[in-house]
């Protein structure tokens, strides 16, 4: 099944922007949202001068203004003639060591990672529950493998419960017409990415986008992107002791 309409959270940069031209290369119509209007504006301008058969709808949408999340999306819906596919891409990597004064970083990294993430797949479900079709897919990390120590702790475990829920979904939803993919990414050379781990293990944008997109259009329930490493490195995780998960993490 090819998904020709195809909403993306997060997209004015990074993973969401190299998404929404890897998908616009391919010639699906997109539904862009993200907090900074002005570059959504730009993406917009520059995907349809380069595929001119494409249309892009674009919204700014905080997706921590819970209410707002399924007006924006049944908007962009109605501008697009109905969706295929939501990405529920936006994120937030700030974290700081709990207890140490800085409560409000990781507050607002579970909020935006898990619940925010939750009010979008109640909002794509519901689209896709009336018409009885769809795909969603929901950007967790490899982060969500093994509670990671320190500033890492709250960003780990908000990514862990996007992928408990994937799971959960795609347990709930596998003989109906709706899909549910989980995408688990490995470090990929974005802003985030590029302070958060061992640069020998960062994959450039290009191949880690190329990846996502992949494991998307294949709908796998849950996917390590890209696959090497990240795929072992999932296998391994768990089992590894405590003193060495601190050192790598």
């Amino acid at each position: 099944m090819t998904r020709t309409k195809i909403l993306i959270t997060g997209a004015s940069a990074g993973l969401g922007a190299g998404m929404a031209r890897d998908f616009a290369s391919k010639g699906r119509d997109l539904a862009l949202c993200a907090r900074r209007l002005t570059a959504l504006e730009a993406l917009r301008d520059e995907l349809v001068a380069a595929h001119p058969g494409i249309t892009v709808a674009i919204r700014a949408l905080d997706v921590n203004e819970h209410a707002a999340v399924p007006r924006v999306f049944g908007e962009l819906r109605d501008e697009l003639g109905g969706l295929d596919r939501v990405i529920v891409n936006a994120g937030l990597g700030k974290g700081a060591v709990i207890g140490s004064g800085r409560a409000a970083a990781n507050i607002a990294t579970a909020t935006t990672n898990f619940v925010s993430a939750l009010a979008q797949a109640e909002a794509a479900l519901e689209i896709f529950r009336a018409q009885n079709a769809g795909h969603l897919v929901l950007v967790s990390s490899m982060s969500a493998v093994r509670g990671l120590p320190g500033k890492k702790a709250a960003y780990s475990a908000s990514k862990a419960g996007l992928d408990a829920l994937g799971q959960a979904l795609s347990t709930e939803l596998a003989k109906s017409p709706i899909a549910v993919t989980t995408l688990l990414p490995g470090f990929i050379a974005t802003d985030m990415a590029a302070k958060a781990g061992d640069a020998r293990l960062v994959a450039p944008l290009d191949k880690g986008v190329a990846a996502m997109v992949g494991a998307i259009e294949k709908e796998r329930r849950r996917a390590f992107v890209p696959a090497w490493p990240w795929r072992l490195l999932g296998l391994a995780l768990p089992l590894l002791p405590g003193a060495v998960v601190g050192r790598i993490s």
